[in-house]
């Protein structure tokens, strides 16, 4: 197996009939416990365990212990959308401004970030990609699509698209008004 590859043989935890049993992520087990058995927690369950995961595998891509999942997470959200305050970039995402502030920090020492004075605020300044972040992001990117396009995971597409459907309206539905409404 090349190193890049996925290993997809799971770990079996032994039950007390010495039965093998999958054991299931933490963020799986954790949801289940609070949210019960319904098809919608298993959905919530299983999204927050890949995230993790999907975490985990960018910087396993990379092999780049600074170029963490959140930095290059900014650097693709400079890249797609344009220069974005600190504030702007820490709404689109469930973390603080501070953290972002931290990640925009450090990639400005590195040179992949700059600053820019933002005409509709004082006090809040742009943060734009440098040419330099531009070729980072890009070459990762690349690197990405090469490693992801070889996996065989044996899922139809169909399916494929069905589950991205299904993920993109309980997303929908976390951003609507109705969810508004009941919090």
């Amino acid at each position: 197996m090349e190193s890049w590859q996925i290993n997809t043989r799971r770990k079996s935890s032994h039950t007390r009939s010495g039965a093998a049993k999958k054991k299931a992520p933490a963020a799986v087990t954790l949801t289940k416990a609070y949210l019960g058995e319904s098809p919608l927690a298993s959905i919530l369950g299983e999204t927050v365990a890949l995230f993790h995961r999907l975490r985990v595998v960018t910087e396993q891509i990379h092999r780049q212990g600074e170029m963490t999942s959140g930095k290059r997470g900014i650097l693709g959200s400079l890249d797609s959308s344009g220069p974005q305050t600190v504030p702007q970039m820490a709404r689109a995402r469930p973390v603080s401004r501070q953290y972002i502030q931290s990640l925009v920090n450090e990639l400005a020492e590195e040179g992949y970030v700059a600053f820019k004075e933002n005409p509709a605020h004082k006090r809040s300044q742009l943060v734009r990609l440098t040419p330099k972040g531009k070729e980072l992001f890009h070459s990762m990117l690349q690197k990405e699509v090469k490693v992801i396009s070889q996996l065989k995971l044996g899922i139809p597409e169909k399916e494929l698209q069905t589950a991205a459907s299904v993920l993109r309206a309980v997303r929908e539905m976390f951003e609507s008004k109705e969810w508004k409404r009941l919090l």
